[in-house]
């Protein structure tokens, strides 16, 4: 008998809710969607925000640029990296049948989120004019970006709590609140942000510094909601303070994977910011090329987010209850459904790359570059959606090493190679397929360490 065998031969806890007994791909399906709808929104907020701050000047523009490395470094540590690892210690609470676990757990988090957030705060303000300055800004455009950024990071500790306390959320099984706080975050900030950016509305014009207020006064809107709402008994978890007390083992439970698993935001912002920074030597053209198809890679990343954080309660669950094989089953189904479902998009624009790229442009050079991307990185994307997805599955069964790695990997060859390759004076075409050499080794190194790795005591 195996060991995973003989664990699930243990009598389950009393399940929580049917996560621990549901077909597995409709529950993924379901737990999938609002997540799939919420990061869909606010992946059209990000766009919306720079259509309203290119109606502010180029400077503004090129300013937001410098920043935005910066603010989805600090959404995918807090939702993704450090969020994962929420979710994975309450389910895990919750699959064990220890509700009270699993309330404390919720206010370590919290305090955790505070904690990151003022750092983020912290480091922003003393260094951010120098982290701009080494990408580039100077000038008009150095001022613009320090505008956007004082006022916004001034209240990180509001993005961190929104993200940390859906994630507390979802932990408990529940996507539908987390999903429609997003939605809801996401109208006030483009309303908020877009009214006192550009003065509409009556309001007062404020430049870059509105347009970062709208993004601070939705996200704490959003904090305080769902501090309210898990405090209130209206969730499925109903957080008290009588009583509490600080436990080394509590922020164990959550650092121990979320700490590691903010190394993943850190690769997936370098590896970017190299590749970006070897291309711009081909010329202006094969940058904006290259932006196409990468703007294509940020929509998709929801869907593989979505099977992803779905994936977590139930891994995180059946682990607590001793259910190692199903953990095992949710996380190969979840994986399989990213892959195919950002694979099939890859494929359908890898063969014909006009449906994306026309949307954006019509010139020759812009559109052959984005093209020879589309043909040469479109079929690696199921690999890079899997791979995604299972990183996240992993977080549910605290084990995420070996996903970590597999991003390392990623990084080395599109940094190493893409050095190389552009020293060499190879053709564009070649970065490009790299890329997709990359995603590949991405998915399956991700893959095979979920499969070598022993999941449980």
């Amino acid at each position: 008998m195996t060991m995973e065998a003989s664990v699930d031969a243990r009598p389950p806890a009393a399940p929580v809710n049917s996560l621990l007994t549901s077909p597995i791909l409709p529950t993924l399906l379901k737990l999938a969607l609002p997540n799939a709808i919420a990061m869909f929104g606010t992946a059209l907020v990000a766009v919306a925000e720079t259509s309203y701050i290119g109606r502010l000047g180029v400077e503004p523009l090129a300013g937001i640029a410098l920043v935005f490395p910066f603010v989805m470094l600090t959404q995918m540590m807090s939702a993704g990296a450090m969020g994962g690892g929420v979710s994975s210690a309450v389910s895990r609470a919750l699959g064990a049948g220890d509700r009270e676990r699993a309330a404390n757990l919720a206010l370590h988090a919290a305090i955790i989120g505070t904690g990151a957030g003022l750092f983020f705060t912290a480091m922003m303000l003393v260094l951010g004019r120098t982290f701009y300055a080494l990408l580039g800004g100077s000038g008009e455009v150095l001022e613009q970006a320090m505008h956007y950024s004082q006022v916004l990071f001034a209240g990180a500790v509001s993005i961190w709590l929104v993200n940390t306390l859906a994630s507390v959320v979802r932990g408990t099984g529940d996507m539908r609140v987390p999903s429609l706080v997003l939605i809801g975050v996401a109208i006030v900030q483009v309303t908020v942000g877009g009214g006192l950016g550009l003065g509409l509305f009556g309001l007062p014009k404020f430049g870059m510094r509105g347009v970062a207020a709208g993004q601070l006064a939705a996200f704490t809107l959003g904090a305080l909601f769902l501090a309210w709402y898990l405090v209130s008994g209206r969730s499925r978890l109903t957080l008290s303070f009588k009583g509490f007390r600080f436990q080394r083992d509590m922020f164990f439970d959550i650092l121990k994977v979320g700490a590691v698993s903010c190394l993943s935001p850190l690769q997936t912002v370098l590896t970017v910011l190299i590749f970006t920074k070897i291309l711009a030597g081909y010329g202006t053209a094969t940058l904006a090329g290259y932006g196409m198809g990468s703007r294509l890679e940020f929509l998709l990343t929801p869907i593989a987010f979505a099977f992803g954080v779905a994936s977590v309660p139930m891994v995180g669950m059946a682990m607590g209850a001793g259910l190692v094989t199903r953990a095992r089953q949710v996380a190969w189904i979840a994986g399989i459904a990213a892959g195919i479902t950002v694979g099939a998009i890859g494929l359908i624009v890898a063969a014909m790359p006009s449906l994306w790229v026309s949307l954006f442009t019509s010139d020759p050079g812009v559109t052959a570059a984005a093209s020879s991307y589309l043909v040469w990185a479109g079929p690696a994307f199921a690999f890079f959606g899997m791979g995604a997805c299972l990183y996240f599955s992993s977080q549910g069964a605290a084990r995420v090493g070996g996903p970590v790695m597999a991003g390392t990997a990623r990084l080395l060859i599109v940094g190493v190679g893409g050095w190389w390759l552009a020293s060499a004076g190879a053709p564009a075409w070649t970065l490009f397929a790299l890329v997709g050499l990359a995603m590949v080794v991405y998915g399956l190194g991700t893959a095979l360490s979920i499969r070598l790795t022993r999941w449980g005591k």
